[in-house]
């Protein structure tokens, strides 16, 4: 094997189990006796996988995923679509002032997400959506825009002019051209974005405990907080409770996979 070959697959055999040992830390942890204080990658002799079921059952974890899910299923396609209209829009058609709103968005990806959270408790009180689900899918839509524009932006942009001066000779109109030719072009790219938004809204717990006063409606990771302050000396429940949080977002990566990989090839290759 050539050096030139060896190297890149060591750096990437590296990063594989940098990530993975944290993951089989917290597995191990999450299958130790509950008497037993975890220490480090140890596989117990004895597995108790009892104890994702005591957990699910303590944390009371059913409401909450069903919460989960409907903020997701909010936020997601609202999102995707939104961020498909207007990346074509600034990337395709003669909008005035395009380049200016490109930079605002640009500006967007520049905000602190912790200076946000307080500007959006009281606009969500004053919309009166406060303490509902509603709150976290509107700021959740909001503060996804900047990125999701951008990434579908930057789609559009590199699909040759050629394609689109087709669709004009062929007679296609803007939205034809958009929902016939440009949108089946960019399926990857609007895949890969729908995983990112889905990662980032399953994982958020920071606005739905600012946003949302009753437990059952937070998200699943909401809940963690909650669990973590009521049962912090009980290690190995909060590691299960961790790794169900964690397996949605893990199975929803290993299905899509290639098209997140494939978006990530064609922005590279075009770039």
């Amino acid at each position: 094997m050539k050096r030139s070959q060896f190297l890149p697959r060591v750096v990437i055999a590296l990063l594989l189990l940098f990530t993975l040992v944290p993951f089989i830390t917290l597995l191990s942890a999450a299958l130790q006796p509950a008497s037993e204080a975890p220490r480090g990658l140890t596989w117990p002799s004895n597995p108790q996988w009892g104890n994702f079921v005591e957990a699910y059952q303590t944390a009371d974890m059913t409401p909450l995923l069903v919460s989960s899910v409907f903020i997701v299923v909010g936020v997601v396609p609202i999102s995707l679509v939104i961020a498909a209209l207007a990346g074509y829009g600034l990337a395709s058609l003669s909008i005035p002032g395009a380049r200016w709103l490109l930079l605002v968005f640009i500006a967007g990806l520049t905000i602190p997400f912790e200076s946000l959270i307080t500007p959006l408790f009281f606009q969500m009180k004053s919309l009166g959506v406060l303490n509902t689900r509603f709150a976290v899918i509107l700021a959740l839509i909001g503060i996804f825009m900047p990125f999701g524009v951008f990434w579908m932006r930057s789609h559009f942009v590199s699909i040759p002019s050629e394609v689109s001066e087709a669709a004009k000779i062929d007679g296609a109109g803007p939205w034809q051209a958009f929902w016939r030719v440009h949108l089946p072009l960019a399926r990857p790219a609007v895949a890969s974005l729908g995983i990112l938004l889905f990662l980032w809204t399953w994982n958020q717990f920071i606005l739905a405990l600012v946003l949302i006063e009753d437990p059952s409606m937070r998200t699943v990771a909401g809940a963690l907080g909650a669990f973590q302050s009521q049962y912090e000396t009980d290690v190995v429940l909060l590691a299960a409770v961790s790794v169900l949080i964690m397996t949605p977002t893990i199975i929803v990566f290993l299905l899509f996979q290639r098209q997140f990989s494939r978006a990530l090839l064609e922005g590279a290759v075009k770039g």
